[in-house]
């Protein structure tokens, strides 16, 4: 039993009565925007499961929709998939060509990081239409579905992460300034040093842990 393999099981714990065909479409409209799925490994993993009987061919083998063979979820496979979602989950290392690419990002010509970033948020912007537009599709056409309100938690975090990227990539831009490049800590350092006062020559005595504290008159 691999990913793919819960993967069918939860389509057809969904609807019943899909082709392989039928489960590649639905990945794409649905699960397909955060999990990756190889369709090489549907049809394989559809002969498998049946000889372990953990789904059906419908109707007794009977071709279904447009001479696709159909399939059912059997009472062994909905307990597999139980048995699986009670698991915990484990996601794998990302592979994030954007952040590789930031990481190294100092061998980069100026401005090369700064154009990165806005890329990243031209992406996320268009990202965010695309969950509006599915909230408002689903919304209005599952609303009566009962896996609805799981839907809308999926989407939702969708939504808080695209968000929170985009956030970061303003204040990224920020960071990178005018040129698109970060100053060194030392330059950094220098330039925020320049216009503040010198520091008070106060008497400081040590705190009850130990560290310096100004004193300080006493209002009465």
């Amino acid at each position: 039993m691999n990913s793919t393999s819960y993967v069918i099981l939860g389509l057809l714990s969904i609807q019943p009565d899909l082709s392989g065909y039928d489960m590649r479409k639905g990945i794409q409209s649905s699960i397909g925007y955060f999990w990756g799925e190889s369709y090489g490994q549907i049809y394989p993993a559809l002969k498998r499961l049946v000889g372990e009987g953990m789904i059906a061919p419908t109707k007794a083998g009977a071709k279904g929709r447009k001479g696709r063979q159909t399939y059912r979820l059997t009472a062994a496979g909905r307990a597999a998939l139980r048995q699986w979602l009670a698991l915990s989950f484990h996601n794998e290392p990302p592979r994030n060509e954007f952040m590789l690419k930031l990481f190294f990002a100092r061998e980069a010509a100026p401005g090369v990081a700064a154009a990165q970033v806005m890329d990243l948020n031209e992406r996320n912007r268009r990202a965010l239409e695309l969950i509006e537009n599915i909230r408002a599709g689903v919304s209005a056409e599952q609303r009566s579905n009962p896996h609805f309100a799981y839907w809308m938690l999926v989407l939702g975090l969708g939504e808080t992460l695209t968000r929170a990227a985009l956030e970061w990539g303003q204040a990224a831009l920020a960071a990178l300034g005018a040129d698109g490049q970060i100053a060194p800590p030392a330059a950094r350092s220098q330039a925020g040093s320049a216009g503040r006062p010198a520091a008070s020559s106060r008497k400081r005595l040590p705190d009850q842990r130990g560290s310096a504290r100004p004193l300080r008159r006493v209002a009465r």
